[in-house]
């Protein structure tokens, strides 16, 4: 995804940009301040407490629906972990929302002319659509396949190898959903070349559920029965189809057009081409937190 060249310079309306009555921005319900330069999203709520829990010391602590935010520092970096909820629906809120707390003064609601990105890692669960990658595995994703369709509401310009990788994965796992095509997004390299090393590395599948969207079958039929296996099969470039999760496309399209540098980094809690799960996987995210607070404070 290319960085979006905005000229934009008047007012935003308040109905555009909400603020809260103390000048927070809505949902995050966080002040400019209140946000480090290197930010770890997570799903979980109570994720972020696991991470906080190794900072030296905790500056700022909001809560706001299910966005948890603590901002401290590890190892004399100043690190912001945030929850984010489930789905790209969320990124959405969560990566617009961030952004204007970088890009935009609240006070005058006009957008800035200088750009202070920001470093965002996932750090998520994820099942993997590989039969080589065990539970208890760390995946670092190279690419995003969104399924969910967020960044077709925004008009912002793919890169080549994005646009080749969509059409590759449409004629090799036979998507044929009606209405729904799927898009591809890059990660940053910079950030992500810190996570080479211990990680598989790999395409990573952003549904829009997790039940039949992710070909999981209760009591209803799903409507490609085939396509987990036709995923497990597929590569691009030489980087395999690895795992499946629910917000790195929304999190690497919008970072990315936004001035941003975003990667995603997984524990794999099941893999889905042999039906195995890890019950317990509390353990194996511990291990990696403390993988990326070490590689981030140490770049």
């Amino acid at each position: 995804m290319k960085r979006f060249e905005s000229t934009f310079r008047q007012a935003i309306p308040p109905s555009e940009l909400v603020l809260n009555g103390d000048g927070s921005v809505y949902h995050l319900a966080l002040k400019p301040h209140q946000i480090a330069n290197t930010v770890i999203v997570v799903g979980d709520p109570g994720r972020v407490k696991r991470i906080s829990s190794r900072f030296s010391k905790i500056d700022h602590k909001v809560e706001n629906r299910e966005f948890l935010t603590h901002t401290g520092v590890y190892n004399g970096l100043p690190i912001t972990a945030l929850s984010t909820g489930i789905g790209t629906d969320n990124i959405d809120i969560v990566m617009n929302e961030l952004d204007a707390l970088r890009h935009i003064n609240l006070k005058t609601r006009v957008p800035n002319v200088e750009l202070n990105p920001l470093r965002i890692v996932r750090l998520g669960t994820s099942g993997a659509l590989h039969a080589d990658i065990s539970p208890g595995s760390f995946v670092h994703s190279h690419y995003a396949v969104g399924l969910d369709g967020v960044l077709h509401f925004y008009d912002l310009p793919f890169e080549k190898d994005e646009i080749e990788l969509v059409e590759e994965f449409i004629k090799n796992t036979g998507w044929n959903l009606s209405g729904l095509r799927p898009y591809a997004v890059r990660n940053d390299l910079a950030l992500g070349a810190l996570f080479q090393k211990d990680f598989h590395q790999g395409i990573t599948v952003t549904s829009c559920g997790f039940y039949g969207p992710q070909g999981r079958v209760l009591r209803l039929p799903v409507a490609m029965p085939e396509f987990n296996q036709r995923m497990s099969d597929f590569s691009f470039r030489q980087i395999p189809l690895a795992n499946y999760e629910m917000e790195s496309s929304a999190l690497f399209g919008l970072g990315a057009a936004l001035g941003h540098a975003c990667t995603t980094v997984c524990v794999v809690v099941a893999n889905r081409i042999q039906n195995a799960f890890l019950p317990d996987h509390h353990e194996a995210i511990d291990m990696l937190i403390d993988v990326v607070l070490e590689r981030l404070s140490v770049d």
